[in-house]
């Protein structure tokens, strides 16, 4: 499988990576955000992933004004039903909220953001194919669906010719490697982009957590976080990240960021960050060339995830 992409009416191929605007507006101000923005694209990065849920819609707005100038040069991403759910009516409301925001015509993807057990998906991709044949969109994705999710609304999709998805965003990085049991494989067989979030493991692999909870660190004060990434032997191989970074002499954040990257079936890591000393680190990790015993060090600190069938004695 080839990562590189293209996509939107432009068909711009996309960046290594995607930069999440999730802290804009909320722990990233409109100035932060700025100057966070104007990093990435003198990084090369053209790919950027918002939601309707992020900071109250701030999120969009301040992304819609900062690409404005250059809106045929960037691949948006905007997603919906996080809240509410995946009705036509709740799909529909978000996306042309979204659009207001962003002060858009149509976004070049659009996610559906967690799968939804109450609405059939008949229903929610007759309207996604509605909204597409409007040119509100270009290219479906869907976020925190599972293998089996997503083939099933593949399977709908084909069947009743509705927009077929193309792209999936699921959580994966060091100590999250879940992603490679069935999602990872199956976007390989089916040529699906991804582009995953979280590399840093919430700021754990940066080493900010070295020897306790650290103040400022969102472990101290968001519970989900905290109960995500409180396992001591993710800490453990945080710390290991650590020392190996300081061998290789680059930030274990740069680090993590390469070693997600570095999966021939990710199209881009989403990174982010709440400021520019916060994304340095980050974007450092396009200047990496991993070695492969680097990588095989680096998997090794944590379990691999047994295979979908658990049958232990056949994994090589």
């Amino acid at each position: 499988m080839v990562s590189t992409r293209s996509f939107g009416p432009q068909n711009l191929a996309a960046s290594g990576l995607c930069f999440g605007t999730m802290q804009f507006g909320a722990g990233a101000s409109p100035e932060d955000s700025a100057a966070m923005y104007a990093a990435c694209r003198d990084a090369g990065i053209n790919f950027f992933d918002t939601a309707y849920v992020y900071t109250q819609g701030r999120s969009e707005e301040i992304l819609g004004t900062l690409i404005a100038k250059e809106r045929e040069d960037i691949i948006l991403v905007t997603k919906a039903g996080a809240e509410g759910g995946c009705s036509a009516k709740n799909i529909r409301t978000q996306l042309e909220a979204s659009l207001t925001r962003l002060n858009q015509d149509y976004t070049d993807i659009f996610f559906l953001h967690r799968f939804d057990d109450e609405v059939p998906l008949e229903q929610s991709f007759a309207e996604l194919a509605a909204l597409k044949e409007q040119g509100k969109f270009y290219h479906l994705g869907v976020s925190n669906f599972a293998a089996w999710q997503v083939m099933k609304a593949q399977g709908i999709a084909n069947l009743h010719g509705y927009p077929a998805i193309e792209i999936l965003q699921p959580m994966y990085n060091l100590v999250k490697r879940q992603a490679e049991v069935e999602i990872l494989p199956m976007a390989a067989a089916e040529e699906l982009a991804v582009i995953s979030y979280s590399p840093l493991g919430g700021g754990l692999l940066t080493g900010k957590y070295r020897g306790g909870i650290a103040a400022e660190g969102r472990f101290s004060w968001d519970q989900k976080y905290a109960t995500r990434y409180g396992q001591d032997w993710m800490h453990q191989a945080a710390n290991q990240l650590f020392e190996i970074a300081a061998e290789v002499g680059t930030a274990p954040a740069a680090l993590a960021v390469a070693w997600v990257a570095k999966n021939p079936a990710i199209t881009a890591p989403i990174i982010s960050a709440r400021n520019i000393e916060q994304l340095a680190p980050s974007l450092a990790a396009t200047e990496i060339h991993l070695e492969e015993s680097v990588y095989v060090r680096l998997n090794a600190l944590v379990p691999t995830p047994p295979p979908a069938t658990d049958r232990l004695e056949e994994q090589g």
